[in-house]
Parts: structure tokens; C-alpha cells; sequence
């Protein structure tokens, strides 16, 4: 049985056949990426291409800075051939919740940008229904932050400040931004779920992603597995 790194490596290693010389590449955030990056240096250093890469994160971007990957930001891009990112849940529909770093902001605009967005996981990611292993989080005005909180009671979620570590206090995104993680009893229509999240005032965004998946790659025994609409 294979562990869990060697489903990543088996997923991310598929990813990056995607990539080609010249290209300006999205990048992620997460563990799976994290692998995903290394397996990108060594693609650069044995074909010999040249690539640029626009981060969702500062730690995405401060990790591409040191393997010597030139980045581009994220304001700067409006479209981009394809995006590499991993995932907390996928659903049968390839629906998403994504946002345990606390980058989904980011990676939502990075996967509206992108023309294919390629999601990177290991096996326990799947699930049958969206919210069986992680709540979604919600990127939120930290003067919002009781209103949404109340808001989101009244659609049936179960709303909880994430708290930091090492680190007095919630977390801060790198938008300046509070999470709120909602758990909901079941989800069963994920984009119309999105939907009444991001109309309360104050929510910035959350970590559904119900249609933005074009490819995912599950690692398993014999190498990645794909998954399409």
C-alpha cells in the first residue's frame, strides 16, 4: 500500500507533463503543490525549458523565489493556459472544497483565470458528498465578522473562527482577512451553496469550487488516476 507522499508524488508527477517551454504556469498552495514545485525544478533542469509561474500564496511565492523560479503576480495575470492545484475534499462532479492553507481567495482567481485548472490530490481526498471530512472555510471582513457569522447560522452552517498557531488570535490571510470554517450537516448543491455564501456582505469569498476543475489526478497504486467532467 502506497503512503499518502507517494500518492501525492504519483498525482503531481502527472501534472507536470503538463507543463511546456514558455509557458506562464499557476501555482497553488498545499502539500501536494509543495511536491508538485520540486518535480517542476527538475523538469526545468533536465529538459531545459524556461517557465514563469504566478503564486496564490506568499508561501507559494516565497517557495517558487527559492528554487529560482521567476514569478508573476497574481494582479498582473488575466488569463493563463493552465493552473496546478491540490485540494481538501473532491466530490463525484470533481466539486471542490479547497482553503485549509487559507489561500482560497487567491486560488479562485487563479482558477478563473486559468484556462484549465489541474487539481492534484491522494486518494483520501475523495469523497461522496463535499463536507464529510473538512468544513468550508470563508474568507471574511474582519468588521463583517459577527454578521457573517450570524448569516451563516441562518443558512444551517456551524461557523468557527480559525484560530492561529504560534500566534495569538485568528488567522490572518494574506489578504488581511479572518477565516470562518462552516461545517453544514450535508452538502448537497454546491454551487448554489457558493452562491448564498458570497452574497452575505462582508464574506470575500469561501472554499467551494463546484465548477472550476477541468482535470484531477488521484495518486493510487499503479500512478495517477484522471478524473474529468
Amino acid at each position: 500500500m502506497l503512503t499518502v507522499d507517494e500518492e501525492k508524488r504519483f498525482a503531481a508527477e502527472a501534472a507536470v507533463t503538463h507543463v511546456s517551454d514558455g509557458m506562464c504556469l499557476g501555482v497553488g498552495t498545499g502539500s501536494t503543490v509543495e511536491i508538485f514545485i520540486d518535480l517542476l525544478v527538475e523538469k526545468i533542469a533536465s529538459e531545459n525549458i524556461t517557465i514563469t509561474a504566478v503564486p496564490s500564496s506568499y508561501a507559494t511565492e516565497l517557495r517558487l523565489h527559492d528554487v529560482g523560479i521567476t514569478t508573476v503576480p497574481l494582479g498582473a495575470v488575466t488569463s493563463l493556459a493552465c493552473a496546478v492545484d491540490g485540494a481538501d475534499e473532491v466530490d463525484p462532479n470533481l466539486a471542490l472544497i479547497k482553503g485549509g492553507g487559507a489561500a482560497l481567495l487567491r486560488e479562485k482567481i487563479l482558477a478563473e483565470a486559468a484556462q484549465q485548472l489541474i487539481i492534484i490530490v491522494d486518494s483520501s481526498k475523495l469523497v461522496d458528498i463535499l463536507g464529510t471530512t473538512v468544513p468550508i472555510p470563508v474568507e471574511v471582513l474582519p468588521a463583517a465578522l459577527a454578521l457573517s457569522i450570524d448569516r451563516i447560522q441562518r443558512l444551517g452552517g456551524s461557523p468557527m473562527l480559525r484560530q492561529a498557531q504560534r500566534k495569538a488570535g485568528p488567522v490572518i490571510t494574506d489578504n488581511g482577512n479572518f477565516i470562518i470554517d462552516v461545517s453544514f450537516p450535508q452538502i448537497t448543491d454546491p454551487k448554489q451553496l457558493d452562491s448564498q455564501l458570497n452574497a452575505i456582505p462582508g464574506v470575500i469569498e469561501n472554499g467551494l469550487f463546484p465548477t472550476q476543475a477541468d482535470i484531477v489526478y488521484v495518486g493510487q497504486d499503479k500512478g495517477a488516476k484522471l478524473l474529468t467532467r
